[in-house]
C-alpha cells in the first residue's frame, strides 16, 4: 500500500476528515523527514509505512483534544511531532515548535518554509528558560519521559485556563502519583491509533 493510501485509510478509521491538500502536505512532510534522516538522525523510524502510523496518525490522534484551542506549543518538538501534523490539520491553530537542539530547529524551519506553514513558528530555546510574551492554550509533548518534569519545566508556558497534554504509551499511573501539587489530572484518555499494536494515552493536566 502506498503512503498516501495508508494515510487516507488511517484517517478514515480515526474519523478525521482532512482535505486532499492537507493529506498531500502530510505526505510531503514525511518525505522531508526521510530526506533529512539520511544526514541527520531526526527519528529512529525510517520505514515509510511505520512513519505514517507512528508519526502522522499518532500525532493526529491528539486532534480532537485541541479543538477549542487557538494556540499550541509543542515542547521538545524534535522532528516536529506532534506539532507539524497538527498545524497541517488545523490551519487556524497557531503552533509554536520549541526545541533546544539547533540541528532539529534548522529542520523545523526548513519544514515550515517548504510546507508553507504560515501558522507555525520555530523557537530554539530550553523550555525551562524560555519566557514568551504570552502563554499558550495547549502545551503538548510526546518527548518528555517524566510527567512531573514536564509540569515543572513547561508549566509556566500555559495561559490561564489552558492545559498541559502529555502523550504517553501505557497509562502512566506511577508518574501521576508523583505529580506536583501545583497541578491536577483533568483526564487520562486512551488514544486509538489504527494498526498500532501498542497502548497510547493522553494525560490532560491543569493548574490546581
Amino acid at each position: 500500500m502506498t503512503v498516501e493510501a495508508s494515510l487516507a485509510e488511517g484517517l478514515e478509521s480515526m474519523g478525521l476528515a482532512l482535505d486532499p491538500p492537507a493529506q498531500a502536505k502530510l505526505v510531503a512532510y514525511l518525505r522531508l523527514i526521510e530526506k533529512w534522516n539520511k544526514v541527520h538522525n531526526l527519528t529512529a523510524i525510517r520505514e515509510p509505512a511505520q512513519m505514517v502510523v507512528l508519526h502522522l496518525l499518532d500525532s493526529l490522534a491528539v486532534l480532537p483534544h485541541v479543538s477549542g484551542a487557538r494556540s499550541l506549543l509543542d515542547v521538545g518538538s524534535g522532528a516536529g511531532l506532534p506539532g507539524i501534523p497538527l498545524a497541517i490539520a488545523r490551519p487556524t491553530l497557531a503552533v509554536t515548535l520549541l526545541d533546544a537542539n539547533h540541528k532539529k530547529a534548522t529542520f523545523l524551519r526548513q519544514a515550515k518554509a517548504e510546507l508553507a506553514l504560515a501558522n507555525a513558528d520555530v523557537v530554539c530555546e530550553r523550555v525551562e528558560q524560555w519566557r514568551p510574551a504570552a502563554g499558550f492554550d495547549i502545551v503538548v509533548s510526546r518527548a518528555f519521559s517524566d510527567i512531573a518534569a514536564f509540569v515543572e519545566q513547561a508549566g509556566h508556558l500555559v495561559a490561564p485556563g489552558g492545559a498541559l497534554l502529555a502523550m504517553k504509551g501505557a497509562n502512566p499511573r506511577d508518574e501521576l502519583a508523583k505529580l506536583p501539587s501545583t497541578h491536577r489530572v483533568e483526564n487520562v484518555v486512551e488514544l486509538r491509533v489504527p494498526t498500532l499494536d501498542a497502548q497510547r494515552h493522553l494525560v490532560l493536566l491543569k493548574a490546581a
